[in-house]
């Protein structure tokens, strides 16, 4: 098990006395965030453990890269119109950073990582990595004079703990691409791991997190074709036994984003050793970026 201790910076604007999230009947962010940490506690096996060590409630929505910067009025105002939202929609992460002495968190240890709560059109990436070596995490790398590299995720309150999973697959896709990007061939894991049937016939592993095994399109977890696969066999790594059987929808919640994600989690290697070099827990490369 590894704790990670999190800021969580919940932008939520007051109308009257009223939260944004409240006016429009949107979920709450503490809530979302403890389920979160439950799911994600739960599909790594006990390894993830997060903790909130500081929150922080910010009364308005942050600015963006060209110094934009949304009133409470203004943005419901395009809410209820559903026009007139500003571009580039980008966020200022360095604003961010700043404003909440980020870095100086991070360098005293007080934090390792940072979760935004906003609305829609707040502008954040799924996750964003920082730091002086930092990379690729969904979302180009933001080079900062930090001691420690560090994620920032960007939630979206409107939404449910299944998109909250989604940010955190797209992570992984980016942490494990890296990790195994100078393996090649079958000694691949990662790219055995995301196989599915519609690029490999009859040879579709757990796939990836837009494509369940048998998917045929993006976000297509609701599919009852049938199809051969492997997956179950990734819950014997790194023991092999070559087991396959098929599968739709049924092993994934048949349909549910939350479910699908959780289901292709539970598979990810997460057990004691290494294999040609590589940690045979995949969830140390998720969460521990300064492995």
């Amino acid at each position: 098990m590894t704790t990670t201790r999190i800021l969580s910076i919940i932008f939520n604007p007051l109308e009257g006395n009223r939260k944004l999230h409240q006016v429009l009947g949107w979920n709450d962010p503490d809530s979302l965030a403890k389920k979160y940490i439950a799911d994600v506690r739960e599909c790594s096996h006990g390894y993830a453990n997060y903790e909130i060590a500081e929150r922080v409630e910010v009364d308005g929505i942050p600015v963006k890269e060209d110094g934009f910067k949304y009133t409470t009025e203004s943005f419901l105002t395009c809410w209820r119109s559903g026009s007139g939202f500003h571009q580039p929609d980008q966020v200022s992460y360095r604003q961010i950073i700043k404003d909440l002495d980020i870095a100086k968190k991070i360098n005293d240890g007080a934090i390792d990582e940072v979760w935004l709560f906003g609305p829609p059109y707040a502008g954040f990436y799924e996750s964003i990595m920082v730091g002086k070596n930092a990379i690729w995490c969904n979302a180009p790398p933001l080079n900062m004079d930090v001691q420690r590299r560090f994620v920032i995720m960007g939630f979206n309150y409107e939404r449910g703990v299944g998109e909250m999973l989604e940010d955190l697959g797209h992570r992984a896709e980016s942490m494990l691409s890296k990790v195994y990007e100078r393996t090649r061939g079958e000694a691949n894991l990662w790219e055995r791991f995301t196989r599915y049937d519609k690029t490999h016939p009859n040879k579709a592993e757990c796939g990836n997190v837009h494509f369940a095994p048998n998917s045929l399109s993006d976000y297509d977890w609701g599919n009852r074709r049938e199809v051969l696969s492997n997956c179950d066999d990734w819950l014997n790594f790194p023991n092999f036994k070559n087991t396959s059987h098929k599968v739709n929808c049924n092993e994934w919640g048949n349909g549910d984003i939350r479910l699908h994600h959780l289901w292709w989690f539970k598979h990810f290697p997460h057990v004691e050793g290494t294999t040609n070099g590589i940690s045979n827990n995949w969830w140390e490369y998720v969460i521990k970026v300064n492995t």
